[in-house]
């Protein structure tokens, strides 16, 4: 095991803090140091399976449990000029909660009150700490719901939403979070507490009011340390539409979802897999009518090719050591991603939606009609199985990637997004760029009536520690520039955090100089979260 690349934080600091927060909260030891050096970054999960461990340390993991504490912190590290790094579930992607060797971690996993149910109002206030399921059971238990429904769901939290403006996949009937929150209570760099509705100016002062939440929702803690959020729920549906349809080209799928969505008509779920995902991702037989049969992952077909050579007797061990050749031979495999995505390009395939409508009155089935009708206009109708498979294992996603990581691989998504007209170039462009770095996938997800989100999904190999690196960070370049020079932008609902950073210039013109006058604001002293949003 690697040593700390730093010290942790002296005993005078440990000492202050635990004035704050109290004894035993403010932890310094490497295991504690090293638990929290990163999100759930792939580059940061391919530098700890190498066994380099001295990456992101914090000096030190602080964990309060209510604002007041929070507030004291902030004012010491602005004396002190230690930076501090917000932290919540994390579950983040783009490495916007991982430290360096002179920032303190802030767990505000301590915050996960839920402190108020509005039925009359309908709203919900909770601390940012509180878990996304455990949130969604306590509403649903009362008869409501947030809608906000990320894959990441049991593993990620209320203040990691807001922070990095997250998309559920229910946003085309309920929004991003940024459509859910109506205040939050934000500590900002300098000690000040605001609530984002209730601080709309001074007494008195000319101009107009003004809006605090578009800039502290998805600051990723640049700003600001949110420490309660009131959010918008609604009634929990009680009625539920489910389909999947078949489409022979993409550009046909994403016509039909562009016609639905500018009718105004607005589905809770629309996925649309490209031709590769839906191999994939087609379901088993299920419901009235049957898609294709569900193709098995790359893992699984070679598992069972090479179990059909065993003797029906072969004992547990040499089972299991098959299991282990077969995932080191797709690793192999994902190291020549051009042979891959050329074998996937000319596999006869078809593009699969799945769509869903949820609400509480007749106008759910009235809706999912029209809509659905509209769709057979231009594909196959399979029927509720593929909606109902979706439905039923639509949190699995995410916990998928482990294996492939085993094999010495690696995988990541990268979520992107633009109007309609430049949806196809878009996805073009990113696939071109990718292709000879990463076997790539893509479905589209999170549309609106201007345009829609696409979320590529891409696997690779290398051989050792550095090339995976100098393989992943080239894949990254590839595609980002492949994404500003198309005019799209690079984030939708991950965030930006390290990874995407460099190119937030290239998705807001002139942003950096707004950005830096809010950080004179809101954070003069440049103590919270840097390198994030922008590098």
């Amino acid at each position: 095991m690697n040593a700390p690349s730093s010290p942790a934080l002296s005993d005078v600091d440990v000492a202050d803090l635990e004035s704050i927060v109290g004894a035993g909260r403010v932890r310094t030891s490497f295991p504690d140091r090293l638990a929290y050096q990163n999100d759930c970054w792939p580059r940061g999960i391919i530098l700890s399976r190498g066994r380099r461990l001295h990456h992101h340390l914090a000096s030190a993991i602080v964990q309060p449990d209510d604002e007041e504490q929070i507030v004291e912190i902030v004012k010491w590290a602005k004396k002190s000029g230690v930076p501090i790094v917000p932290f919540g579930a994390g579950s983040g992607v783009c490495g916007g909660a991982v430290a360096d060797g002179q920032s303190i971690v802030v767990d505000l996993k301590g915050l996960d009150d839920l402190i108020e149910l509005d039925a009359d109002n309908a709203t919900v206030r909770a601390g940012p700490g509180i878990i996304g399921m455990d949130l969604e059971r306590y509403l649903n238990h009362a008869g409501w719901t947030m809608g906000h429904f990320p894959s990441s769901l049991y593993c990620s939290s209320l203040g990691g939403y807001l922070a990095s403006r997250s998309a559920g996949q229910c946003s085309s009937r309920y929004g991003k979070i940024e459509d859910m929150v109506l205040s939050m209570r934000v500590v900002a760099g300098t000690g000040e507490v605001f609530d984002t509705a209730a601080d709309l100016g001074s007494p008195g002062e000319a101009g107009p009011s003004r809006d605090l939440n578009p800039i502290f929702v998805g600051n990723e803690g640049t700003l600001g340390l949110i420490t309660e959020g009131l959010m918008r729920i609604e009634p929990r549906p009680t009625r539920r539409r489910y389909r999947g349809f078949q489409f022979s080209r993409l550009d046909l799928a994403l016509d039909a979802i562009r016609e639905v969505m500018q009718l105004g008509i607005r589905p809770t779920v629309v996925r649309l897999y490209d031709e590769v995902d839906s191999i994939i991702a087609s379901s088993e037989k299920k419901g009235e009518a049957a898609s294709k049969p569900q193709a098995p992952s790359l893992a699984r077909k070679l598992a069972r090719r090479a179990r059909k050579w065993l003797p029906r007797s072969v004992d547990k061990p040499l089972e299991e050591t098959v299991d282990h050749a077969t995932r080191t031979l797709l690793g192999r495999a994902i190291g020549r991603p051009l042979v891959l995505n050329t074998v996937a390009d000319i596999l006869p395939g078809h593009c699969m939606l799945v769509v869903g409508f949820e609400g509480s009155t007749d106008l759910v089935d009235d809706d999912a009609d029209y809509a659905f009708e509209i769709f057979r206009r231009y594909g196959i109708d399979l029927g509720t199985g593929p909606g109902q498979h979706w439905l039923e294992n639509r949190y699995k996603v995410s916990y998928k990637q482990s294996p492939m990581f085993d094999t010495g691989a690696f995988v990541d998504t990268m979520e992107v997004s633009t109007t309609w007209s430049g949806l196809v170039d878009l996805y073009d462009n990113v696939r071109r760029a990718l292709r000879p770095h990463v076997f790539v996938m893509a479905h589209f997800s999170h549309v609106y009536a201007e345009g829609s989100s696409i979320y590529f999904t891409f696997a690779g190999f290398a051989p050792d520690l550095d090339s995976t690196l100098e393989k992943y960070e080239a894949t990254w370049k590839a595609g980002l520039n492949a994404v500003a020079n198309s005019g799209a932008s690079v984030a939708h609902h991950h965030g930006v955090g390290q990874s995407k950073a460099p190119w937030t210039h290239r998705d807001h013109l002139g942003g950096r100089a707004l950005f830096d006058r809010l950080k004179d604001r809101y954070d003069p002293e440049r103590i919270l979260n840097p390198g994030k949003v922008y590098p």
